[in-house]
């Protein structure tokens, strides 16, 4: 009984310290014009791991993506993508490398928010009891549940954004044309009156 206390306390202290950790919320790159930023994982041989990201403001709001294997081999490539996800299961034991690059773009940076979640380490999990063994899991799941949710918060932003740009646009496309309406029907009456005075002059 003693035992089973001990263990269900430490899978909760566990569970409390991945939610609180998961507060921090995602990672967020600012990608200059015409560079790229990379980050990595040391990982063992069937450890899984999954990265998501999405691009909240510049340019075009896309970028491109790629992750590589320890012998620099591409698992995985995105190009000109506004949002993607990739999950993997190591292979090898080393270090993977994922990369943020902005080259095709020679004038807008990109802001890049991104997470790592789904990382399994398992040699650590081998003696753990099942109990702890959910609770990993279930701390994982409502990460990426998290995760997914600025996402959205992100994506709603980014929408709502081209939708004020474009309605300014529109807004200041309709003065324009207003104005030069107004200016083309000024001139005709400015004509004609013109061309009725000649002829009465005649």
């Amino acid at each position: 009984m003693t035992r089973l206390w001990t263990t269900t306390r430490a899978a909760i202290t566990f569970l409390c310290l991945q939610l609180s950790l998961s507060l921090v919320g995602a990672h967020l790159v600012e990608v200059a014009a015409s560079k790229k930023e990379c980050f990595f994982e040391d990982l063992h041989t069937n450890d899984q791991m999954t990265v998501t990201y999405q691009v909240g403001g510049g340019g075009h709001l896309d970028i491109d993506f790629w992750l590589a294997d320890p012998n620099n081999l591409a698992l995985a490539k995105h190009m000109k993508q506004s949002t993607g996800s990739v999950s993997i299961t190591a292979e090898k034991d080393g270090r993977y490398e994922y990369c943020f690059s902005n080259m095709m773009s020679t004038i807008a940076d990109k802001q890049v928010s991104f997470n790592v979640h789904g990382i399994v380490y398992v040699n650590e999990d081998e003696h753990l009891a099942p109990i702890e063994r959910e609770i990993r899991k279930i701390a994982s799941d409502l990460k990426s549940v998290k995760d997914e949710q600025e996402y959205i918060v992100i994506r709603e932003k980014t929408h709502r954004n081209t939708a004020e740009s474009t309605n300014s646009r529109v807004k200041w496309w309709s003065i324009l044309q207003a104005g030069l309406l107004f200016c083309v029907c000024g001139w005709q009456i400015y004509y004609l009156k013109s061309f009725f005075e000649v002829k009465r002059v005649i």
